[in-house]
């Protein structure tokens, strides 16, 4: 079956879905973020199989989402790092769980917390706007044509 190629559509989602929209990329690129950076390490919290990670894992680094560093010459072993653009992933991921944790966590509640680095409190991702600051959800917003539009 031939894949989408979601990279030639004039939209952001679309373009982003190429990169991360694969079911197990966005949960390998959550393992990495919070340390889980060697293959083994991967395939054991994921449950993935060697193959599925080893192409998962090859796409992301194409895609120069994660870096791939050696941490032994003897034998060779290489770990994962995200890039800044893996990095930068990782915002959409916690909007995710913002959703995730409001929708699905159920009674038992959220999985994990975040504990917001500058004050210390546990809080959620919420979206503001980059020019005034304040919140900005989908109710707040018009969809405007830009420059890259397809003509």
């Amino acid at each position: 079956m031939q894949r989408t190629r979601f990279s030639d559509m004039a939209c952001s989602i679309a373009r982003t879905l190429d990169v991360i929209g694969e079911p197990w990329s966005p949960l390998v690129l959550r393992d990495v973020y919070v340390g889980i950076n060697r293959f083994d390490q991967l395939q054991a919290d994921l449950g993935i199989s060697r193959k599925v990670l080893t192409q998962r894992l090859t796409w992301l680094v194409e895609q120069d989402v994660l870096e791939r560093r050696a941490y032994s010459d003897r034998p060779p072993r290489h770990e994962y790092v995200l890039t800044a653009k893996g990095l930068e992933l990782c915002d959409l991921l916690m909007a995710m769980v913002r959703w995730g944790d409001r929708w699905t966590a159920g009674e038992a509640g959220p999985p994990v917390l975040y504990r917001h680095r500058t004050c210390g409190e546990i809080a959620h991702a919420e979206p503001t706007c980059s020019a005034c600051g304040k919140p900005m959800h989908a109710t707040d917003v018009d969809v405007l044509p830009g420059p890259g539009a397809a003509v």
